[in-house]
């Protein structure tokens, strides 16, 4: 089988969608070896891929027409399809919410996953251009795509709920993480010439923007003293106004702020952490929910939107609106040992339901229905 990728955001994507569309491509390359793969990207130029340009089965692909690396969105919605024709691609999946326009008359059967709505549940958080572009692309990949994956049941309900997606295209592939977090660790703190840890914190993992909720950890954080907070990850206004807070509640020496780090930074900064909070409003998943029940960390997350689905019997919900919640779910994992193990427990054993060979077999069973 040759099987084409979108791989846009592999290359370029340091968080959700290239995470998962790098995943997606490593598990499935390295499981199904008699397989070909294709990544259609307009550059190759990438810090985040060097694993993935060392598998065997796998051809990268750039704009092979000028006007294709004339213009780089051009090419990735129409003319890209000369491109698959040429390759002879048995299926295309895209892996960030759309496909080319107009694949259908090149009878390349096409799969596309959909992560969330996020746009359509929060529009405020989105330029009305993005919006309006946003819902383009998805309304007509759920139209043309011969079948759709959803990484939840949060998404598939979402997309009949709000897009009147019929029930029968959708798929639901649960989304996986990195395999770096699935295998066991030495829980050790192993100092860092990157990043100086302190000897006890809670951690954030993820963008910083509004949606997510960084605020309430800080809120929280005036009233209980102790509390020290690593933040790992980027962001621009709302990272702005969450050191202005730091500074006016004189957080400084208790806030540390770590950007992008590599995974097995990432996986000691995990390892280390008393507990993991994520108090995102909404969610097509959660990733770093995951990976924290991989590295049997607790886990603090909302009460809403996918987040069940990831966190299972293995994390605490909050009201994200609400920071009295949030203390109260810190102090009760803080002081009751039992119920810290409890979730330790749990957590792992729901993350083995996301395993990369699970995920891996269940996507090739979406492809094996359309080949």
């Amino acid at each position: 089988m040759r099987i084409g990728f979108d791989a846009k955001r592999a290359f370029h994507n340091y968080s959700g969608l290239g995470n998962y569309s790098r995943n997606t491509i490593n598990i499935m390359s390295k499981k199904y070896l008699r397989d070909d793969f294709f990544l259609y990207t307009y550059s190759q130029k990438s810090s985040y891929t060097k694993s993935i340009k060392n598998i065997k089965n796998i051809t990268i692909q750039e704009p092979l027409s000028f006007a294709g690396r004339l213009s780089e969105s051009y090419w990735r919605s129409f003319s890209i399809k000369n491109d698959l024709k040429k390759d002879k691609i048995d299926l295309f999946h895209g892996l960030s919410n759309e496909i080319p326009f107009g694949i259908k008359k090149t009878n390349i059967k096409t799969i596309v996953t959909i992560h969330d709505l996020i746009f359509l549940k929060f529009p405020k958080f989105y330029k009305s251009i993005d919006r309006n572009i946003y819902l383009k692309k998805i309304k007509y990949a759920c139209s043309t795509a011969d079948l759709i994956i959803a990484i939840s049941n949060q998404t598939k309900s979402d997309l009949i709920n709000l897009l009147c997606v019929p029930e029968e295209k959708i798929r639901i592939v649960y989304q996986g993480c990195d395999d770096l977090f699935q295998q066991k660790h030495n829980m050790t703190l192993i100092p860092s010439k990157k990043h100086t840890l302190p000897k006890k914190y809670i951690l954030y993992v993820g963008d910083i923007n509004p949606r997510k909720n960084l605020l309430l950890i800080l809120e929280a954080m005036i009233i209980i003293k102790n509390l020290k907070l690593v933040i790992v990850g980027e962001g621009k206004k709302y990272k702005t106004i969450c050191q202005k807070f730091i500074c006016k509640n004189k957080l400084e020496s208790r806030v540390y702020f770590f950007g992008k780090v590599h995974s097995k930074d990432l996986i000691n900064i995990y390892s280390n952490a008393d507990i993991m909070i994520y108090p995102s409003l909404y969610e097509g998943f959660g990733i770093p929910i995951l990976e924290s029940l991989f590295l049997k960390v607790p886990v603090i997350t909302s009460n809403g939107s996918c987040l069940r689905e990831t966190g299972g019997n293995g994390a605490m919900y909050i009201d994200p609106y609400s920071k009295e919640s949030l203390i109260e779910a810190i102090v009760k994992i803080q002081e009751d040992t039992n119920l810290r193990e409890t979730l330790i427990d749990n957590g792992w054993k729901h993350a083995q339901k996301f395993t990369n060979d699970k995920i891996s077999t269940n996507i090739m069973k979406v492809y094996s229905e359309l080949l």
